[in-house]
């Protein structure tokens, strides 16, 4: 895969007065990298890169992003001719297959999202033994592990039948995601339906009542949808990272997505939408006086920030954002939803698309921003607002995990370090320690 795109360009490295050579990689994109796997074996040296800010682990034929212009393509396609033409199920199909899907493969795949939908009933006893209280992102990491032992065939034959068991994993996970929140009610659980597309399954799973029936909206159920495909994936982010890096272990899929769940848990990765809307709360609670906090954003000496606006890959407009605003502002309107803290976070979408301060600063409201809003909007529990993301993701990760294992390039993922701790001190006896 990247050995394809070496060039016979070559970047030159002088250490200790000796001058070693190494391989320019090209994208298909224009993406240059230095090929350093020599580098330590050559030189005796490593990198240091905290973060991996700068580092390319694989090569990767899923995502394209690019920040600086506000990109992000899947597969070739932009996420602005997906959002507006396609489902959820298309786009899965896509990220996992290199293709959009014929009539008779998204027919073939709906068909097997619907075959598996249900969860073993054994599944549904593990419910009970969570606390009341517990976290929705704590049951889906535990479920999904879980899983493995229910369909141990994937554990022997990793990419026989993949297309199988992600479409298994991808209508299960959904499942499992609505039966964590009705347990949450102590309310019985609602089954899936065949007669109902991924999306609208999903809300009549979340919000249908014995005595209070559910509705299906079109409109939520497009703007689902959209909010879906847009954090479907998003190249080698903390939890892709982690699922690619736990699966170069050979481990199986489910205890790799497992992990990935963990990772987008933190509040600095899945947890931001969750994080928008406390900020409106706090501010609601105080006295709804968002002027105050945006003059707090626009103090160097404070340590406040607003939570939703600008984004660390993105120095333009999140590409994302665009589509989910028109996306909220439609459901918004269809639903006529009255709430205090929907009506500050127009307040300060207003003033971020208008303000000099935000407008030079590329502090733009993001998608995490508006996802939240439409959450609140359409019923979702803060919460359940992770939850929302990882199965939003689910196809993404499963796509890297495949090309992870398929990849002729793949390492168990190790990486190195510097270290700075003691030199080699004397061993003392305890009873001489002073």
């Amino acid at each position: 895969m990247i050995n394809n795109f070496i060039t016979d360009q070559k970047a030159k490295l002088t250490v200790e007065g000796k001058t070693y050579e190494f391989p320019v990689i090209i994208g298909s994109e224009g993406e240059k990298a230095i090929d350093i796997r020599s580098l330590r074996q050559e030189t005796g040296y490593i990198t240091l890169d905290t973060g991996f800010m700068n580092t390319g682990s694989c090569g990767s034929e899923i995502t394209f992003l690019e920040g600086s212009n506000g990109i992000l393509n899947y597969r070739g396609y932009t996420i602005e001719d997906l959002a507006e033409n396609c489902s959820f199920v298309e786009v899965a199909y896509l990220l996992l297959h290199d293709n959009l899907p014929t009539q008779a493969e998204l027919d073939h795949f709906k068909m097997l999202l619907s075959r598996f939908a249900l969860i073993h009933e054994d599944l549904i006893h593990f419910f009970d033994h969570f606390p009341p209280n517990a976290s929705p992102m704590a049951i889906l990491s535990s479920m999904v592990n879980s899983l493995s032992n229910f369909y141990p065939e994937m554990t022997e034959n990793p990419l026989e039948n993949i297309d199988k068991n992600a479409a298994r994993l991808i209508s299960k996970v959904r499942t499992i995601a609505a039966c964590t929140y009705k347990k949450s009610l102590g309310s019985p659980l609602v089954y899936p339906r065949h007669d109902l597309s991924y999306c609208g399954n999903f809300l009549n799973m979340m919000f249908d009542s014995p005595v209070k029936p559910y509705k299906v909206n079109k409109e939520v159920v497009a703007a689902l949808n959209k909010i879906l495909i847009l954090h479907a994936d998003h190249e080698q982010n903390c939890s892709t990272s982690t699922v690619r890096l736990v699966g170069s272990a050979r481990v199986n899929l489910y205890a790799s997505i497992s992990a990935g769940i963990s990772a987008l848990w933190g509040p600095l990765h899945g947890g931001a939408n969750q994080a928008v809307i406390e900020m409106l709360e706090a501010i609601y609670n105080e006295d709804g006086n968002y002027n105050k906090y945006i003059e707090r954003a626009k103090d160097p000496n404070d340590p406040f920030r607003l939570v939703g606006f600008g984004h660390r890959v993105y120095k333009n407009y999140d590409p994302r954002a665009k589509i989910i605003k028109k996306a909220c502002d439609e459901v918004l309107a269809i639903l006529k939803t009255s709430d205090p803290l929907l009506d500050i976070a127009k307040e300060l979408e207003e003033v971020a698309l208008n303000d000099d301060y935000f407008i030079k600063r590329n502090l733009y409201p993001n998608v995490d921003f508006y996802s939240g809003i439409v959450y609140r909007a359409i019923g979702i529990p803060t919460n359940m607002f992770t939850v929302m993301f990882a199965l939003g993701r689910l196809p993404g990760w499963i796509a890297h995990w495949k090309e992870m294992w398929d990849d002729p390039n793949w390492r168990i993922g190790r990486p190195r370090q510097v270290y700075v701790g003691p030199k080699k001190r004397p061993f003392v006896p305890v009873e001489e320690r002073g």
